[in-house]
Order: structure tokens, then C-alpha cells, then sequence
């Protein structure tokens, strides 16, 4: 979904562009000084869906199976010879051992099964705000949150002075559509890093290490100001994320500025959430899989409005 930009020389310059020479200067120490994180213990890492495994089963001197897995949503793994298999959960050795001895009894003298995690997809932070490119990212080794940011685009010139981690939040943001994410702010006790310390002064104890599920909010500087331009699909499409409010803008339209709907997505049960300027929030239900079809008129959206499309129950 985007590409690691790390160590001191390949920050991308679009992170620094609305920075005077001695921000830069700043950050240049901070990524010199910065403690870099080990990645994970690969046989520690717990399997989760979307994950893309490499398997490979040795017999007899052979290879006898060679392929990719991909897990799914609900967390199984179609398994050579052994067809369903959960995988969600397991670690590594843990899922060897588990079809190794069925393989042995059933199929293969004495098989060898030996796999790797390719791609680290179930492992994700979420992040919005002012930066140019916000949304889901993997964590598919130790990331900090300048790297965080700098996968992200970098901040635009909307950036404030402070970014909100809300650890552990992101099934909480997903799934309970009724509270917006500025609403979770004002409940959960976030950490608050000040963003003139880590970008502007090059504090590197500001740069803190992310975890997955943690969501990260960098502030806009009037928060009211960019509201009026933004609107924001969330949930089971392919590119959750803020996306640029324009006159006649409909729920559709936005689900299919973030890429469309996702392959488990449930299009028929979405839900936008309004935020009116007494305070109080309207949530608004519509089915775009009737909309798409022509039977139900599309939702106008209204700045600063948030999409969401939940995950389909089958």
C-alpha cells in the first residue's frame, strides 16, 4: 500500500516542504539520533487474515507442494490436502506442527512443511488528518511515527501543532460507527506528541514506537477549517481515507473516490455520520447496493461528513 521511507537520507522532502532550512536541519538530527527497533521475532508473530503465507512441503527428497496462502477474513487458510484450516491466531510453528502430523499420518512419510509469513497484511495502523496521503498501513516491521508519516506523504499545510495516538483503536474506529473519530478523542485517553517538538525541534523521544491497531490523528490547525473540504469513507473499501469534498458529492461517489468497495464489504448497511455546528450528530443509513441498481436515491454528503461501510456478516 506504500513504501517504507526510513533512515536519515530517504525521508521524502514533501515531509519538510512547508519547513524552514533549520526544521530540516531538526529532523536530520532526529532520524541520526532516533533508536531504531529490532523487528519481531518471526516465530512469535501471531497470524492474522489477510496475511499471505509461503508454504512449501518437502517429502521423499521432493518438493511436493509450492504456493502462496492467503488468509481469509475470517481467518482459514485452504490448506494442500487438508483443505480448511484456521490460521488466525497461530504462530508459525504452531501452524507447522498443526499440519504437519495430519500430513504425515495421511499422505507423506516423514514431510518436511515449512512456512513463512510474505507479506505482514493483518498488522495495521490507521492514519488521518493533515497528512497528504491518509488511510490504512501495514506493520510489516518496527515503525515509528515520523516513519508513519512519512509513509503517509508527509503533512500538508494544514498540520497543527499536536498528533493524537489512539493505541488499539482501529476495530474500535471501523466497527462502532456511531461514534466519530473525534468523538473517540474526547473519550479514550490518548498520547499527545507535540508535533513542533518531533518535526520542528528533532526531539527524538517524541518519536515513539506504533503498535498494530493504534490510530494516529495529526491535527489540523482549525479543525472546523478543514472539515469544510473534506469528507471521509472509513470501513470496507480499498482505500479508507479523507478525500476532497466538492458541490454534489454523493455516498457513492465518495466510496468510489476510496478505491470501491472491498470483497467483504456489506454496501447495503452503510452508514454516515454528520456532525452539525449545535453539537449534536445525525446518523444517516443507506443501501448503495439499491442505489447502484438504481432503486434508491444516492445521499448528497455535506462537508466534513464520515462514510462508513461495514463488513458483510456472510
Amino acid at each position: 500500500m506504500s513504501k517504507l521511507m526510513s533512515g536519515s537520507g530517504s525521508l521524502s522532502l514533501r515531509v519538510m516542504t512547508k519547513f524552514s532550512l533549520a526544521t530540516l536541519f531538526g529532523v536530520m538530527v532526529l532520524f541520526s539520533s532516533v533508536v531504531s527497533y529490532p523487528q519481531s521475532n518471526p516465530s512469535s508473530y501471531v497470524i492474522g487474515p489477510e496475511d499471505v503465507l509461503s508454504v512449501t512441503i518437502f517429502a521423499g527428497g521432493k518438493s511436493e507442494e509450492q504456493l502462496d496462502i492467503t488468509v481469509s477474513s475470517n481467518g482459514m487458510i485452504n490448506f494442500p490436502f487438508l483443505g480448511q484450516i484456521r490460521a488466525e491466531g497461530l504462530t508459525v510453528p504452531k501452524l507447522v506442527d498443526l499440519v504437519t502430523k495430519p500430513l504425515a499420518e495421511d499422505y507423506f512419510v516423514n514431510p518436511q512443511v515449512i512456512i513463512n509469513i510474505k507479506e505482514h497484511k493483518s498488522k495495521k495502523v490507521y492514519i488521518t488528518g493533515a497528512v497528504e496521503k491518509p488511510g490504512l498501513y501495514p506493520l510489516d516491521t518496527a515503525t515509528t511515527l515520523l516513519e508513519l508519516i512519512a509513509k503517509a506523504g508527509g503533512v500538508n499545510k494544514e498540520r497543527g501543532h499536536f498528533a493524537h495516538i489512539l493505541k488499539g483503536s482501529v476495530e474500535e474506529l471501523k466497527d462502532k460507527n456511531s461514534e466519530t473519530l473525534d468523538q473517540l478523542i474526547e473519550k479514550k485517553k490518548t498520547i499527545k506528541i507535540d508535533l513542533r517538538e518531533l518535526l520542528d525541534q528533532g526531539m527524538a523521544d517524541r518519536n515513539i514506537k506504533l503498535d498494530p491497531g493504534d490510530v494516529i490523528y495529526i491535527q489540523p490547525s482549525a479543525f472546523s477549517a478543514a472539515a469544510q473540504y473534506k469528507v471521509y469513507v472509513l470501513g470496507k473499501v480499498k482505500t479508507p481515507g479523507a478525500y476532497e469534498y466538492q458541490e454534489g458529492l454523493t455516498a457513492l461517489d465518495a466510496c468510489v473516490l476510496a478505491g470501491g468497495f472491498d470483497k467483504y464489504s456489506a454496501p447495503n448497511r452503510t452508514v454516515i455520520t454528520r456532525r452539525h455546528e449545535d453539537g449534536t450528530v445525525e446518523t444517516l443509513k443507506v443501501d448503495l447496493d439499491l442505489v447502484k441498481k438504481g432503486e434508491e436515491k444516492d445521499l448528497l454528503l455535506k462537508p466534513g461528513d464520515r462514510i462508513y461501510v461495514p463488513k458483510s456478516w456472510f
